[in-house]
């Protein structure tokens, strides 16, 4: 069963445990690199403030007592949106609806402070996040997002929640 949990700043061990695993297992992913959350990136303060971001909800994902996932929604690019963040679920928690269940608590939240539009950035080629979000209502919006370190951009997703 999948234990959903929402996380403070003081959960913030086990958000760091967590994310940094999620960088490590997949670089390719994240605008973040695991060396950024490292040596000096790797303060108590930062992890607390990460958690503490005003207006944001950070959702892990528990199965079978172990932590397997997470995802947060943070303010979006407008004020009427939220932006789904730091997706991320383990080997151990792979084809367990863990994704899923995360989207949809993410949603939920975003609903309930009355968001119009859930928004992410995906990297291209993440094959497997790409049919997660598609079956979770997200489209490609045409827009690019961030540079990667890699040079690639990000594409944007959103959908609209008003209409739902």
């Amino acid at each position: 069963m999948i234990e959903l949990q929402v996380l403070t700043s003081d959960d913030w061990r086990v958000w760091r445990d967590l994310r940094l695993e999620a960088l490590a297992d997949a670089p390719y992913a994240f605008g973040s690199r695991l060396a950024d959350w490292q040596g000096d990136g790797d303060r108590e303060e930062r992890w607390r403030a990460r958690l503490d971001i005003p207006g944001s909800r950070t959702f892990l994902a528990v199965l079978d007592g172990k932590p397997v996932g997470m995802a947060s929604g943070v303010p979006g690019s407008r004020s009427d949106a939220v932006e789904l963040i730091s997706m991320w679920v383990s080997a151990a928690g792979r084809g367990h609806g863990v994704g899923d269940s995360l989207m949809r608590a993410v949603e939920q939240w975003a609903r309930h402070v009355r968001a119009a539009v859930l928004e992410l950035a995906v990297t291209p080629g993440n094959e497997h996040a790409l049919a997660l979000y598609r079956r979770n209502g997200m489209t490609d919006t045409g827009q690019v997002g961030d540079v990667l370190p890699d040079g690639r951009r990000e594409h944007i997703m959103a959908k609209e929640l008003s209409s739902d």
